[in-house]
């Protein structure tokens, strides 16, 4: 497994990751998604550590920016789905290694983004062809807490370095 104590960023695929990848439907036609507070926390967790945060989906749903400015995401990006162009992009903005990147997605979109990046985990509900190239696959289920698990091994990993270093 590649040192988790270089990340620097963290960023997530939204459906089949922070959501169980249902979407509910209202009678009038208004989409509902249901987010889990415990990954809401490995954002805070992974902020307060310093990590830069981002969510990049192909969706374009409203209701994931009022999600993505509660949790002060860094960076979110709507309607992409090349996941791996927008982490370039990224790695340059923040003048950072993909090797600094942890990712973590359940589909064919983010095969490449996984397999590219320092950290590349799945949900253990995510594709089978995703858990393959996958450097970890979470215990939790996506929508009941797979990236506040990947946070925490980063988080982890991250004050171990700390204390080492000091």
């Amino acid at each position: 497994m590649n040192d988790l104590g270089k990340i620097k960023l963290v960023a997530t695929d939204c459906d089949g990751v922070l959501t169980d990848g249902g979407m509910y439907y209202t009678e009038r036609g208004d989409i509902m998604k249901k987010f889990n507070v415990i990954d809401g926390m490995g954002f805070i967790r992974l902020k307060e550590a310093g990590l830069k945060t981002a969510i990049i989906t192909a969706e374009n749903n409203p209701l994931l920016k009022k999600r993505a400015e509660k949790l002060k995401v860094d960076y979110l990006y709507t309607g992409s789905k090349n996941k791996l162009k927008v982490l370039k992009e990224l790695s340059k903005l923040l003048e950072i290694s993909m090797e600094e990147i942890a990712y973590i997605g359940d589909d064919f979109f983010d095969i490449p983004a996984i397999q590219l990046c320092g950290f590349g985990c799945a949900p253990c509900n995510a594709l089978e062809k995703v858990c393959n190239v996958a450097d970890y696959i979470t215990i939790r289920k996506g929508g009941e807490g797979a990236f506040r698990e990947m946070a925490e091994r980063i988080l982890e990993r991250n004050q171990n370095v700390y204390s080492d270093n000091h």
